[in-house]
C-alpha cells in the first residue's frame, strides 16, 4: 500500500489543538480593508475553530493528525 499523503495546503492553514479541535484563521482580512468598518476588522482578528460539520473533510486532508 502506498503512503497516505497530507494535503500540504491544508497543513499550512490549519493546526490541531491538544483536545482534537482544529484552529483556523479567518477570511476577509487580507485586502480592500478601507471599505470595511473598524468593528468588522476587529472582530476578524484571532483564530477560530473549524465547525464540527467540516471535521470529516479535515480528517481526510490531514490523515496523520489523529482526528
Amino acid at each position: 500500500m502506498p503512503k497516505m499523503k497530507t494535503k500540504k495546503s491544508a497543513a499550512k492553514r490549519f493546526r490541531v489543538r491538544a483536545g482534537g479541535s482544529v484552529k483556523r484563521g479567518q477570511a476577509y482580512k487580507r485586502h480592500i480593508l478601507t471599505k470595511k468598518s473598524t468593528k468588522n476588522k476587529r472582530q476578524l482578528r484571532g483564530a477560530v475553530g473549524v465547525h464540527k460539520t467540516n471535521m470529516i473533510h479535515m480528517a481526510q486532508m490531514l490523515p496523520y493528525a489523529g482526528l
